[in-house]
Formats: structure tokens, C-alpha cells, sequence
């Protein structure tokens, strides 16, 4: 009779354990990284990255003050700035009207992509677009292989060009003027700015970007300035008319003109 009562038990005791094994759920198999005909991950769509959308819903989530219920950041490299630069910096930071994008300028790629303004990838075999609402920037990113002009004039955007190097896609950016910043905190750069980004398509449907600044005129050092997040916005949306006529210098001229 133990005997008996032993291998029911344990009949039992099976039983139970597979009953539990086929009622657990179970894990979603993640998704195939959506690719191109040639074989590439699919950059295409609306991307978004830090802030609110026009609709109140959040993008990437920031810190709040308590620290509760929010994602962490990852931890930033402090700026590698030469002696002389580091008091520029704070000079700029200091006052925001100095900031680009107060003045109604283009922002650079890396502030462009860390603002909350949506932005489109158009991804062909030859070319990548991305066409940014803020301040109706572009930017047409070849990836035929071709170099950079030999003759470039220094520009807000730069001139980009891309390949990739095995599912994450890398963009090269030179040509760039002085006159932008690569983030909101004073942290310039020179016309020897050598930028260059990550665009790594997750299974989450998510795109991680990384830019890795390279200037000797201002930097000790090739710098890390960010590491992003980009997502799909909440709902779906169009890349909308931006305008941004504030401090326009040329208003005063224009009415003088008019009225003569």
C-alpha cells in the first residue's frame, strides 16, 4: 500500500508539473528585423526620439525628479573639450538665445535627431533620406560607395555619406560649419568636425543611435556625445509644415524695401 501511495504521488506530482508547463505562457518570439531586397534591415518610416509628440503622448522616457517609474538614460562621457574651449562652453550655455535653434537656424544632425519634431527614413539601394520636420531639414545620405567631394562647402547638415557594416548602418558626416552645436548645452565644435553615426534596427522594432564627434581643433578626444533611442511615434503621423520665423533680421529690410 506505501508503495502504492508512493508512485501515485509521483504519477501525481508528473501530471501536475506538465499541466503547469503547457498553461505557462509563453514567451513572444521576437520579431524579424523587417530588410530590404537587398538583404539590409529596413530603416524606413517615422522615427522619433526624446520629448512629447504634438499629442501629449511621451517619446523616449526621461528621469523625473524622484527617479521612479521613468527609463534611465545611459551614463554620458563627460565632453572631452581642450582647456581654452571648456570656458567658451560655459560662455554659451550660459544665455539660451546663443543656442542655434533659438535663432531659427538649422541644428546639426545630432540635435536634429534628439529633438522631439518626428523625422522620415526613405531607404533605397543607393541612397538613404532622412527628412527632418524641424526647420525642414534634410539630408541625402548616398550609399553607392561613393567619397565625399573633395571640395565641400561648410554647411549646418554637413555632407554625409553611408554603408553598413553588418545590420547596423553607418553614416560619415564632414563639411560642417561652426555654427551649430551638438547638443542643447553650449558644447560647440569647429569646421573639423567629424561625425559619425549608428543606426542599429533592434527586435523591438526600436533603432539605437549612437554619435561619436571627432574634432581636433576643440576635443582631446573622439566623444560620444549621445546614445538614443528612436522610436516610432504613438500614432501614425506625417512629417508636418514646421515654421520658424521668430528674430528674422531680414523683416525690418523687407518693409523699408516695400515702402519705397
Amino acid at each position: 500500500m506505501k508503495k502504492y501511495l508512493i508512485v501515485l504521488a509521483g504519477f501525481m506530482l508528473a501530471v501536475a508539473s506538465a499541466s503547469a508547463q503547457q498553461s505557462a505562457p509563453k514567451a513572444a518570439p521576437a520579431k524579424a528585423l523587417p530588410r530590404t531586397a537587398d538583404g539590409h534591415p529596413d530603416l524606413s518610416g517615422i522615427w522619433q526620439a526624446g520629448g512629447v509628440s504634438l499629442f501629449g503622448e511621451t517619446g523616449e522616457a526621461v528621469p523625473s525628479a524622484a527617479g521612479a517609474g521613468a527609463t534611465p538614460r545611459p551614463k554620458r562621457e563627460a565632453p572631452p573639450y581642450q582647456d581654452w574651449a571648456l570656458a567658451k562652453v560655459k560662455q554659451l550655455n550660459a544665455d539660451a538665445a546663443h543656442a542655434p535653434g533659438a535663432q531659427c537656424l538649422l541644428p546639426g544632425p545630432v540635435v536634429a535627431t534628439g529633438w522631439p519634431m518626428p523625422y522620415e527614413i526613405v531607404q533605397n539601394a543607393k541612397k538613404t533620406y532622412i527628412l527632418y520636420e524641424a526647420m525642414h531639414a534634410f539630408r541625402i545620405i548616398p550609399t553607392d560607395g561613393r567619397p565625399h567631394p573633395k571640395d565641400l562647402d561648410p554647411t549646418y547638415m554637413g555632407d554625409s555619406t553611408g554603408r553598413w557594416e553588418g545590420d547596423t548602418f553607418v553614416v560619415d558626416a564632414i563639411g560642417f560649419n561652426d555654427k551649430t552645436w551638438l547638443d542643447g548645452n553650449g558644447h560647440f565644435h569647429s569646421e573639423d568636425l567629424h561625425l559619425t553615426e549608428r543606426y542599429t534596427l533592434n527586435a523591438d522594432q526600436t533603432i539605437t543611435y549612437v554619435a561619436i564627434a571627432e574634432d581636433p581643433k576643440v576635443l582631446t578626444k573622439p566623444w560620444t556625445v549621445t546614445t538614443l533611442t528612436l522610436r516610432h511615434p504613438p500614432r501614425e503621423e506625417r512629417i508636418m509644415e514646421y515654421e520658424c520665423a521668430q528674430n528674422n533680421l531680414d523683416v525690418p529690410y523687407l518693409v523699408n524695401q516695400a515702402q519705397k
